[in-house]
């Protein structure tokens, strides 16, 4: 009967404790802001990831090369990201999703021409949905810091894409 009280109050309670979990992790951000800190953050690892990938796995030089980029440049966007959520009392999600891990896991098992061709179409299509995703953030973030960053950090985005598209192109002649 004790146990029964005990498991009906925690039932009770779950709706009002995860708001406030869910409150705690996000610090003084909006939810809208913290879900572009947390999406970018496990999109830019992400891509960090793949990009290490790359630098070993690829036939292509043009694809080593930008996979040494995507290190490097979204290595640098990461550390900024994660400054600016750390000021705010944020937490960053420290476990990638499953959509992201699928996606690693997926090129860990590429290579040569086909890691390569895989590659920089997975690129090109992430680098899309993220040029809309900042795009989108330069005007709807409410956070000043998070908005200078989107800013700041869209045309590098816009300069990857384009990158991608060229390398994805030497693939369909």
């Amino acid at each position: 009967m004790k146990r029964l009280k005990v498991m009906l109050v925690a039932g009770l309670l779950m709706p009002i404790a995860i708001p406030l979990l869910a409150a705690e992790q996000r610090g003084q951000l909006s939810e809208k802001d913290y879900k572009f800190v947390r999406d970018s953050s496990r999109g830019g690892t992400t891509e960090v990831q793949l990009g290490e990938l790359a630098v070993q796995k690829a036939e292509n030089p043009a694809v080593k090369d930008f996979g040494q980029r995507m290190v490097s440049d979204h290595g640098k966007a990461n550390a900024e990201l994660r400054r600016i959520a750390e000021s705010k009392g944020a937490m960053l999600p420290a476990e990638m999703s499953h959509r992201e891990n699928f996606e690693i896991d997926r090129f860990q098992k590429l290579s040569g021409k086909d890691f390569d061709k895989e590659y920089a179409e997975h690129m090109v299509k992430d680098h899309k949905k993220d040029v809309k995703e900042f795009q989108d953030a330069t005007k709807e973030l409410t956070d000043p810091d998070l908005r200078a960053f989107a800013e700041k950090t869209l045309p590098t985005l816009q300069d990857h894409l384009r990158a991608a598209q060229d390398i994805e192109a030497t693939f369909k002649k």
